[in-house]
């Protein structure tokens, strides 16, 4: 479930479970309902799960400079996919080793397949003839962060998140 703050701008995925409670407790309305059309009954009503939420209250949400580096984004950036043969990623890579001083950040990790991660091991591109296939940079967008954490965002989304249509 998304959750919009009131100015209509999206702030977390929540579990269905929270975005209900939030709904019952007058503290958030019903956007959209869930395209499942998943209803929950009670003695005295019935409620459309919602698929997308927004709180009645503006909510300060502090901004945050620079994404802080994470698996989860880092994989994300990368779409699941080896940065050196495109094959399914299962690890993260220092493309310039931390024994060779290779800071940890967006700039210098990508996301590895386990065969590519351990034939490269601690050495440097170029000590292999290797070349990367997209430069690795941080992520640029407003709702990234969202993104990462959901693996496959409903279409509803969309229109809040700013996301191209499928």
């Amino acid at each position: 479930m998304l959750l919009l703050n009131a100015t209509f701008e999206p702030l977390t995925a929540l579990p269905a479970r929270r975005a209900v409670v939030l709904v019952v407790c007058g503290k958030a309305e019903i956007v959209h309902g869930d395209p499942t059309g998943m209803t929950l009954h009670s003695a005295s009503s019935d409620l459309v799960v919602p698929s997308v939420i927004r709180l009645s209250s503006y909510v300060r949400v502090p901004y945050r400079g620079q994404a802080p580096l994470t698996r989860a984004g880092l994989m994300h950036r990368d779409r699941y996919r080896c940065a050196y043969c495109g094959a399914r990623a299962e690890t993260i890579d220092h493309v310039v080793p931390r024994s060779r001083d290779g800071a940890h950040s967006w700039q210098n990790c990508v996301a590895s397949c386990a065969k590519c991660n351990h034939r490269k091991a601690d050495r440097l591109l170029g000590e292999l003839g290797w070349r990367l296939r997209t430069t690795p940079r941080a992520p640029r967008g407003m709702h990234w962060r969202l993104l990462a954490d959901v693996p496959e965002a409903d279409p509803l989304w969309r229109p809040y998140l700013g996301a191209p249509a499928a």
